[in-house]
């Protein structure tokens, strides 16, 4: 491989790198939401695999089931992340083209 071609090369992959870490910026700002219970539990997540928000609804809210709720704030909880995942996952590949690089989907987790 010729110089030239080298340069061109690292200038290619520093240029996706920049636009990575833009992606990846954005990403952290967006949102999604996930429900449970049918409303019940309202889970918020970030870009940046993060709760952002937790909404109850009070009839919901029984000292006589506690597991109840529990069970619909974990599963609110674990889909608002997945649905994150999918987000940041579906940003990363308009840069890539749908290209399955390895490593990028993981890149928040």
């Amino acid at each position: 491989m010729s110089k030239k071609m080298f340069g061109d090369l690292m200038k290619q992959a520093q240029k996706m790198q920049q636009e990575i870490g833009k992606i990846q910026e954005e990403s952290k700002k967006k949102t999604v939401e996930a429900s449970a219970g049918g409303g019940m539990v309202v889970a918020v997540a970030s870009g940046a695999m993060e709760i952002v928000s937790l909404k109850i609804e009070k009839d919901v809210v029984t000292p006589d089931d506690v597991e109840m709720l529990q069970d619909l704030v974990v599963a609110a909880v674990n889909e608002a992340l997945r649905r994150a995942q999918q987000m940041v996952t579906d940003d990363m590949s308009k840069l890539t083209g749908g290209m399955n690089i390895p490593g990028m989907g993981n890149m928040f987790g």
